[in-house]
């Protein structure tokens, strides 16, 4: 589904695996590190830095978002603005909010979208998609929010190769107010590796998640990254 948002060097194949004192890395040049496997439990283990629990204020109503602060001009035609078109007698009961992931596409120059299946449950069965090394994209999905205003919705994306992280990145998307219509949303350009170390099979685990920790799409797989797209 999410391409890593890679950070290491561009061709893959020049990197000396040098170590800080200027030094080839014995375990990288003989292949050790590059075999070292890893059980799936391993591979998708939670993370170490995740952030910190954040006491937040209880949930209120979309109702009781507009009656307070209610004489504050500025603040109140923000929550307006906020909420739209959206129908606060028929929300006013629900407090928790919903959202759910419509579709996923990975968008690159010159080529159809590579549109993503999303699993009604579980997890996508198999490689989900191929990248060709060095290629530009961007992700672009679209998601419906109900019931209630979604806060500091966010999406996070970690990615192995051969049981090794080598990538693991957070974009905060913002508050987001119940309405028909679905939001679409186009990450910024990334670039995939290339190289000889760049090519192969990683695995990922993607989280859209709100600044309760509520998990609204948790998704494991795999992907592969080849020297040139797939026929």
């Amino acid at each position: 589904m999410y391409p890593p948002k890679f950070r290491f060097r561009d061709n893959m194949g020049d990197d000396k695996n040098e170590g800080k004192d200027g030094k080839k890395d014995d375990a990288s040049e003989s292949g050790e590190v590059l075999s070292r496997e890893a059980s799936e439990s391993s591979i998708y283990a939670t993370e170490d830095d995740e952030d910190a629990q954040i006491e937040l204020g209880p949930k209120i109503s979309i109702k009781e978002h507009l009656e307070k602060d209610k004489d504050d001009e500025s603040l109140r035609r923000w929550k307006e603005q906020l909420l739209g078109s959206v129908d606060v007698n028929a929300v006013a009961e629900i407090e928790e909010p919903d959202v759910k992931i419509i579709s996923l596409a990975i968008v690159t120059a010159d080529r159809p979208d590579i549109v993503l299946e999303i699993p009604e449950s579980g997890n996508p069965k198999g490689r989900w998609f191929t990248l060709k090394e060095g290629s530009r994209y961007n992700l672009r999905f679209s998601f419906k929010v109900s019931n209630n205003i979604v806060c500091g919705l966010k999406y996070t994306n970690t990615v192995w190769k051969t049981g090794i992280k080598v990538d693991s990145s957070k974009q905060m998307l913002g508050t987001f107010s119940p309405q028909a219509e679905p939001y679409i949303h186009v990450m910024t350009e990334e670039t995939t590796p290339s190289g000889m170390f760049a090519r192969g099979s990683y695995s990922a685990n993607t989280k859209f998640l709100d600044d309760d920790n509520k998990c609204y799409l948790d998704l494991n797989y795999t992907f592969d990254i080849q020297k040139e797209w797939p026929k």
